[in-house]
């Protein structure tokens, strides 16, 4: 059968009408992609009984015949489609390569059986175009968060597309609100309005897709400029006052894109420094620091154009105190002749407080000690000996505390002397006399026996095994070779024969024996009484 008698066969059924046939196709549409190949299926389990199968196309004008198989003629194919159609002649198969755009339609496949019955269905055929060249583009180079609204417009090539936007993994949602998003046939745009930093933090992608394929745009990322934020000082709280020298410095942070420049400002006057630290020496060096002033840190972003302060913290710079020394008399003081001065100065640093110690405890002015108006100083006039002992100058200041001792020597005396020692001892006793007199420095001693000087020359005057002789005036003369002052003192010692001190009992002796009768008599009464009232008496009557 040639082609002309197939289009003559088609028009027939046309004409005298056919069973309706769908069970012998699947449902449509049936998607293929350009340029490939296709094989339009049938129902057919197994071989049906045929004496002929057509298939035939109408892409929206009028049908046209594409191939028919007869069971004796074989395949006859539209001279349109030679060399890319076959028909399988088990089951009816379609089957079409190299897929041009043109071929998008209806295709209608009858079946006529050997006895005259006829089956016709259709099914629609989509050449789809293939998904290529997928694209994000921006309408903004780049963006400032808050005040720029972001078009993004994501392209491609393709058929039936569908378009989805993903925010490094999580889908973007249109909200209706700030995120909008409007769909084409081969683009989809993507709008943000008042830019946040996390809207576009990336990075953005978009996929096309269709039934058959799918493609993903490279990753999109916009700069959205943003802040400077919250400018953060540190360290936020400071003392009051900084040590000259230290390595002491403020440093100002705050988040920004790009990042914020910083500049200084002192009691809210632009300071010639600039840059997120300040040191103290660049403080010092600009002249500053000598009395508290608030300092403060501006932050500002060149593409926002957005400028931020800190909090402002207080401080002044302070030289520590060294040096201190203590300047006392180099004479030599004698109590109640002499007259003091003690000075208390520091090499350097600034003094705020000055603390005078004596012995560990503090100075109290009186009618003898004044202290000088910024209490550098302490006069004493007169110098007693209780004013002798070591002075602790104290020197403060909130950064630090220095000091200095000095220790001050005041000789006195002797003071009244005292001789300590046996009145009176037996002939072959023992003899000790202490002489004592306070004294500084520690006075000279000499003894004398009754108005001649002994060559005893300590505190003590001994002597081993007392004779007669040795009765008489010991006199204690105690001398300061400083002030030139001698005290005396003198002691009457009697030496007597053995036994002449014996005494009898002691008076402690005497009370013992006297105590030891009275609870014995004691005792006695007690038994009397005890006694009468165990033994029964007889009534005279």
């Amino acid at each position: 059968m040639d082609f002309l008698r197939c289009e003559s066969l088609l028009l027939f059924l046309c004409v005298i009408g056919c069973c309706a046939g769908q069970d012998i196709l699947p449902d449509g549409p049936v998607d293929a992609v350009l340029g490939r190949d296709l094989v339009l299926a049938t129902l057919f389990h197994e071989k049906p009984d045929y004496s002929f199968m057509i298939w035939s196309f109408n892409g929206g004008s009028e049908p046209v015949s594409v191939a028919t198989l007869g069971a004796t003629s074989g395949l006859t194919v539209n001279p349109d489609y030679e060399g890319r159609v076959s028909v399988n002649a088990t089951n009816g198969y379609l089957s079409l390569t190299s897929l041009k755009s043109e071929d998008t339609g209806d295709y209608s496949f009858t079946i006529v059986s050997t006895k005259g019955v006829t089956k016709t269905a259709e099914i629609k055929l989509r050449v789809l175009k293939p998904v290529s060249d997928v694209v994000v583009r921006s309408d903004l180079p780049e963006a400032v968060e808050h005040n720029s609204t972001v078009t993004l417009t994501c392209s491609a090539q393709g058929s039936f597309l569908t378009f989805t936007w993903k925010n490094d993994s999580a889908p973007i949602k249109a909200d209706g609100k700030r995120l909008t998003l409007k769909d084409e046939e081969t683009s989809s745009t993507l709008t943000v309005s008042a830019v946040l930093r996390s809207d576009l933090i990336g990075p953005i992608t978009c996929t096309a897709a269709n039934k058959l394929e799918k493609e993903t745009s490279a990753p999109f990322n916009l700069t959205v400029h943003y802040g400077p934020d919250k400018v953060v000082l540190s360290p936020p709280n400071s003392p009051q006052f900084i040590r000259s020298g230290s390595n002491f410095s403020l440093s100002c942070s705050a988040s920004s894109s790009p990042a914020a420049t910083f500049v200084w400002f002192r009691n809210q006057t632009a300071f010639e420094a600039s840059g997120p630290v300040l040191t103290l020496e660049m403080i010092q060096k600009l002249g500053s620091g000598n009395q508290v002033e608030e300092y403060t840190c501006r932050a500002k972003n060149t593409k926002t154009q957005r400028s931020v302060s800190s909090l402002a913290v207080s401080f002044a710079v302070m030289d520590a105190v060294s040096g201190t020394r203590i300047i006392g008399p180099d004479v030599t003081l004698i109590a109640g002749n002499s007259t003091v001065n003690l000075s208390c100065q520091a090499t350097a640093g600034t003094v705020k407080t000055r603390t005078w110690l004596k012995d560990g405890k503090p100075v109290s002015a009186s009618s003898r000690l004044v202290f000088s108006a910024d209490q550098s100083s302490i006069k004493i006039d007169p110098l007693q000996k209780e004013d002798g002992g070591q002075y602790t100058c104290q020197l403060a200041n909130p950064i630090n505390t220095d000091h200095a001792s000095f220790n001050m020597v005041v000789n006195f005396g002797p003071e009244p002397a005292v001789v300590v020692g046996e009145e009176a001892v037996e002939v072959n006793d023992p003899v000790k006399l202490t002489c004592s007199a306070s004294s500084v420095p520690p006075a000279n001693f000499t003894w004398k026996f009754n108005g001649t000087v002994t060559p005893e020359k300590t505190a003590q005057y001994t002597i081993k095994t007392a004779v007669y002789k040795n009765t008489g005036m010991y006199t204690c003369e105690a001398h300061n070779a400083i002030t030139g002052k001698t005290a005396t003192y003198s002691h009457k010692l009697s030496v007597k024969e053995e036994g002449a001190l014996d005494e009898g009992l002691s008076d402690g002796a005497i009370a013992g024996i006297i105590i030891a009768v009275l609870v014995a008599l004691a005792a006695a009464i007690g038994l009397i009484v005890y006694c009468r009232q165990k033994v029964p008496v007889e009534s005279p009557y």
